[in-house]
Parts: structure tokens; sequence; C-alpha cells
């Protein structure tokens, strides 16, 4: 049975109701990952958990390691993400307390953000076009829909540099853009999960509306309000992630699995091993 991993944005720190229980601190070649693993078993499968900013909120977006915490999750086996993320709507009628299944991205992130494990000896480009794995995308809203919660399918989601929130004309803009959704953290793990040949969707909770409605409607939104609403997301996404659990298929049968197989453009005859050492989690099985 595969390896799940779930990704904890803000507000999801731990999950309640994991047996067998046990604490893995992995090393990377790329550095430190956010935090220590969790794992053990929830609804009969065997998970690993990860708090993307660390347990207690210690890191920026912008400092956010996602290669380590791709690379382990590889190394450890993991087979399909399930990300958690906080977000503000560009749309009315995507409202706060909504989880949106999103199924696209906008990156306007810079070059600090490394995007890729590629590069010194070996290039790859991965197939990016549909950057969610649909076949989890499909088990995420059919267990939203099952227990009756606001889950709305498909969204686009601009990735912004951070940590400040948007400036006003960067809010009109994104929403003129035809955006959904404005977070800082989905992008490049989306990338990277891609290139590790991992499974993953994300469940893209609305806590407010950008600055945008304020301007426009003239509603103010107070930070306990967004907490409020954070609190009330985290409640809905970990009962959608215990239903899914249930429903998620012994096999996967998606392309995400084979991703990199005519992705690598360099001769195998000219791979630096350093290189190969570094990334054998992704190459293992291309060697």
């Amino acid at each position: 049975m595969p390896l799940t991993g779930i990704i904890g944005g803000s507000g999801l720190y731990q999950m309640e109701g994991l047996t067998e229980r046990r604490e893995i601190r992995m090393e990377t070649p790329f550095g430190d990952p956010s935090d220590a693993f969790l794992m053990g078993r929830l609804e009969g499968r065997d998970v690993v958990f990860l708090p993307r900013h660390g347990r207690g909120h210690r890191i920026l977006p912008t400092e956010l390691n996602h290669r380590a915490n791709i690379w382990a999750l590889k190394k450890m086996g993991v087979a399909q993400i399930i990300s958690v993320s906080a977000v503000g709507s560009f749309r009315p009628e995507l409202q706060p307390t909504d989880i949106v299944i999103i199924d696209q991205y906008v990156d306007r992130t810079n070059a600090g953000r490394p995007a890729t494990f590629f590069g010194e000896g070996i290039v790859a480009h991965v197939t990016f076009a549909q950057p969610m794995c649909e076949d989890l995308r499909k088990t995420l809203f059919a267990a939203g829909q099952e227990i009756a919660a606001p889950v709305k399918w498909g969204g686009t989601y601009v990735n912004i540099e951070g940590p400040a929130f948007s400036t006003l004309a960067e809010s009109r803009l994104y929403k003129s853009w035809g955006m959904d959704v404005i977070g800082m953290t989905q992008m490049n793990e989306a990338r990277l999960a891609r290139e590790a040949e991992i499974c993953y969707a994300t469940l893209a909770m609305v806590t407010d509306y950008d600055c945008w409605w304020e301007a426009e409607t003239g509603h103010t939104v107070s930070v306990e309000l967004v907490i409020e609403n954070l609190n009330k997301n985290i409640e809905t996404t970990k009962t959608i992630l215990r239903n899914a659990l249930r429903r998620l298929p012994e096999t996967q049968t998606c392309a995400c699995r084979t991703a990199l197989a005519n992705a690598i453009m360099t001769d195998k005859a000219l791979w630096p091993q350093n290189t190969v050492k570094k990334l054998e989690p992704l190459l293992q099985k291309y060697l």
C-alpha cells in the first residue's frame, strides 16, 4: 500500500488520530526539511505528515526549502502528496471557509526559490501543463462532497513572492487576469513533486478575500475573522483528509508515476556521478 504524504499549511501543524506514531528526522543533499516528519497510520493507511512552516510557524514562505521537503518524502517512499494551503479569494462566489481543489498555477515568484532538482550536469524538462494529479484531485473532491463540505472543483492559484500581501493594484491586476485564489507556497512544491514522480494535489482553504474586496465593497476583514475562518477550514480539511485516505486506490495508474521517463535530455553516459548520487531517489529506476 503506497505511503501518503500530507504537507500542512498555515494552521495545520499536526494530525490527530495518528497511531503507531514515530518521529523521523531526515538529512538531504539540499539542506534541512521544514521539520521532523511524523509517521503513523490514519484511517488504515500509512501516512507521513510535515508542517510546511515548521511547528510553531517559524519559516517564511520565501525561506521554505521545498527541495529538501520533497526529496525527503521521495526517499521515504511517499507516492502521493496531499498539500494543504491557506489562500485569499478573488471571486465573490469563492467564500471564506470554502475549500478549492486547485487545478492550475501562475507563478509570480522570483529565481530565489529553486524550482528544480536538476542541473549540475543533468537536464530534465517535465511536462507540467496539468500540474495536479487528476486522480488525486477527484479523490479529494469526492471525499469533500461525501461529507457535504464546501468544496469547489477547479481554480487557478497565483503564487506571489511574499511575505507581504499584495498591493491593491496587484490584487486588482490578478483579479482582472481571471485568477481565483492567491497564496505564497504551492507552485514549487507542485513542480518538484512532478520531477520526483509523486502524485500531488492541493486543498486550498479560503480564509478571506484579497484586498480588492475591501476596496470594492467597503467590507473590512479583521485578523480575528481570518483566524476564525482558518480554524473552521482546518476542521473541515482534517475531515476531508481522513475521508480521502479511505478512498485512495491501492495502486496509481496516472502519468505522474512516469514523469521523468521521457524528460531527461542528457545522455546517460554523461551523467556526473556526484549529481546521480544527489538525485538517487529520483533516478534509481532509470539507472
